[in-house]
């Protein structure tokens, strides 16, 4: 055989080999970066918030069932009820690092507006056990949340669905899940405060780069695409002074979303103080959309 057909065998089974080094070491590589990414997207704090120093009076822990559930896993909430029978329901959505020990302050300031208030920790976050989360667990689990909140509370015109930051867009996503259920409305309302576009966007503004970093994303998060489909009266709130979320983003969700709808753009609030310092803007801007809690 010639020397020169020898090299080319060489050269081409050298290839080949290569080829399939890498279809063998690409998923291996994929699935480490997707378990990267869900670590840097949820954050997860453990154990308790620091400035946690335990539960007001009236909030009793609940272990949410669900046949989704595996016997390894196990979804915790918190039920608030308010002292009105007839109270209009919302379900709590936290965001990214902090479990419910470290949401407290937010929830307190919803059920002093007139709340009865469910609030779910993640699997993965707090006493809910499982595997690190995904943006499909978490919607699964915002799901699940919301029908127990519907036992809890039977009348649709008084159910709401509250999303904070990376809640935000499981707040959007379960809205638009549930108004492909039926025809009637499922929930009264839709708050959504100090949210995002997808996490593409956020991820591009936080690491200040012009940089395709979406390409790169398996986790979409993407209430841009969504927020027209909820069909519910709309709040969409955001501190001005967001120095990690900036604002221009809820302005975009309010564009895509359907009337009604309503923008509160807070002056002085930042990523996590929007409820406080709104004050009683957030009531208003409630009863603008004709969701009155009294």
């Amino acid at each position: 055989m010639p020397a020169s057909w020898s090299a080319l065998l060489r050269r081409r089974r050298l290839s080949l080999i290569i080829l399939a080094s890498l279809l063998v070491l690409l998923p291996i590589g994929c699935a480490k970066l997707e378990q990267t990414e869900r670590e840097l997207v949820f954050r997860i704090e453990p154990g308790t918030a620091r400035w946690f120093s335990g539960l007001p009076a009236g909030i009793e822990d609940v272990q949410l069932q669900s046949p989704d559930l595996a016997a390894d896993e196990s979804l915790h909430a918190w039920w608030w009820p308010s002292s009105r029978h007839d109270a209009p329901t919302l379900l709590y959505l936290h965001g990214s690092r902090w479990n419910l020990t470290g949401q407290l302050f937010r929830i307190e300031q919803l059920h002093a507006m007139g709340f009865s208030v469910l609030a779910v920790d993640y699997r993965g976050f707090g006493q809910s056990r499982g595997a690190l989360p995904s943006e499909r667990s978490v919607y699964q689990d915002a799901l699940i949340a919301w029908q127990h909140l519907a036992r809890l509370q039977p009348d649709p015109s008084k159910r709401f669905i509250y999303g904070h930051s990376l809640g935000g867009a499981v707040a959007v996503n379960l809205a638009r899940e549930l108004a492909g259920e039926r025809q009637q409305a499922q929930a009264a309302g839709l708050i959504v405060e100090s949210s995002f576009t997808n996490l593409g966007d956020v991820a591009a503004a936080v690491t200040n780069t012009s940089l395709p970093v979406r390409w790169l994303l398996s986790q979409e998060f993407d209430s841009l695409s969504k927020i027209g489909e909820v069909g519910i009266p709309v709040l969409i709130a955001h501190g001005r002074d967001d120095r990690y979320v900036p604002s221009r983003f809820s302005e975009a969700l309010f564009d895509a979303a359907n009337e009604p709808k309503q923008l509160l753009l807070i002056d002085g609030a930042n990523h996590n103080n929007g409820l406080r310092m709104a004050g009683n803007s957030y009531r208003q801007a409630l009863q603008a959309l004709g969701l009155a809690l009294n």
